[in-house]
C-alpha cells in the first residue's frame, strides 16, 4: 500500500510523520527501518505516529520510533513538529493541545510566530526513575567508562539521559565516548549523551549522542536534560538559551517540582507517499 507521510524537521533533527488517524496502517519495526534509511526510504533520525488518543483527557496520542525501530518514550523536537503537523492538518483547533505519550502527558501550546512551547513535564531524578543504577540519589555521579572516570549528571525527561560537562564541544569525544556511554551497564535502557559547554549562566552548547540514533543535529529532550543538570549544579539560570548545531532553544527550569518549559521552531520539508 502506499502510506501518505510529511517531512519535517526541529533544528535540523528531521522526522517523518505519518497520520494513523486518516489512514489505517500498522507499523513494524522493519516498516521503521525501511522509511527512516537515508539511501533506499525518506530517510530520518526518527519517525513519528500520530493516533487517536486511548484516554478521554487528551486530544492525541504521540508515538515516537528511532531509525532502528525500537520505540522511545519522548522526543522534544518531534513534540513540536507534531503539534504543527495537526494544527497544519486540520486534525484539530485546541492550543494547547494535549497529547499522551509512552512516559505520560505533554502539553503543546503554538505562538503567533508558528514557535512551539512545549511543557516536557517535571524531570525525573530519582535513580531507579531515569533509570540508573546508582545507591542513592545525588546531583552528579561518578561513571568510568573508556578507562577514565567522568563526572555526569543524570536525569529523565520521559526518556534517560546522561549529561557531561565538557570545555568545549567542537573537540568533544562524541562520536568515541558517545556509543560506549549509550551501552554503559548502569544505563539498564541505554541513555541519551549529552555534551555541554557552559558559555555563561544564561547560554550553553550543546551535542547529543541520542540512543538508536547516533549524533543528531539538534535534540530537544536532551536540551531539557542539559537545562535541569546546569541548574542543578548551579552553572545556568532559571532560563537559558541552547545552541545546538541546528539552532537555538529557548528554555525555563524553576527548579525541582516544576516543568521544564522548551520553546521553539518547526518546520514542514516536504509531503510524500512510501510504498509499503
Amino acid at each position: 500500500m502506499l502510506l501518505k507521510f510529511t517531512k519535517m524537521h526541529g533544528l535540523g533533527n528531521d522526522f517523518v510523520v505519518v497520520d494513523l488517524i486518516t489512514q489505517r496502517f500498522t507499523l513494524k519495526p522493519h516498516h521503521v527501518r525501511k522509511i527512516a534509511d537515508r539511501h533506499f526510504g525518506v530517510g530520518c533520525d526518527q519517525l513519528l505516529v500520530v493516533e487517536a488518543p486511548q484516554r478521554p483527557d487528551v486530544d492525541f496520542r504521540y508515538r515516537i520510533f528511532n531509525a532502528e525501530g525500537s520505540e522511545v518514550e519522548q522526543c522534544g523536537n518531534g513534540a513540536r513538529c507534531f503539534a504543527r503537523f495537526v494544527r497544519d492538518k486540520k486534525l484539530t483547533g485546541n492550543n494547547p493541545i494535549r497529547v499522551e505519550t509512552c512516559s505520560g502527558v505533554i502539553s503543546l501550546e503554538i505562538d503567533e510566530h508558528k514557535r512551539v512551547k512545549v511543557n516536557m513535564g517535571s524531570p525525573y531524578l530519582e535513580p531507579t526513575e531515569i533509570p540508573f543504577v546508582a545507591d542513592q540519589r545525588a546531583t552528579t555521579y561518578e561513571l568510568e567508562a573508556d578507562g577514565q572516570v567522568l563526572e555526569v549528571s543524570a536525569v529523565s525527561m520521559g526518556n534517560p539521559h546522561v549529561v557531561l560537562q565538557v570545555d568545549n564541544v567542537d573537540t568533544a569525544p562524541v562520536e568515541s565516548l558517545g556509543p560506549t556511554l549509550e551501552a554503559h551497564p548502569r544505563f539498564p535502557k541505554r541513555v541519551n549523551v549529552g555534551f555541554m559547554q557552559i558559555i555563561d549562566r544564561q547560554r550553553f552548547r550543546l551535542r547529543v549522542f541520542e540512543r538508536g540514533v547516533g549524533e543528531t543535529l539538534a535534540c530537544g529532550s536532551g536540551a531539557c536534560a542539559a537545562m535541569v543538570a546546569g541548574v542543578q549544579r548551579g552553572l545556568l539560570d532559571a532560563d537559558a538559551t541552547a545552541e545546538l548545531k541546528g539552532g537555538e532553544l529557548s528554555l525555563n527550569w524553576q527548579g525541582e517540582g516544576h516543568p521544564v518549559i522548551m520553546t521553539g521552531p518547526a518546520t514542514t520539508v516536504f509531503e510524500g507517499q512510501v510504498r509499503i
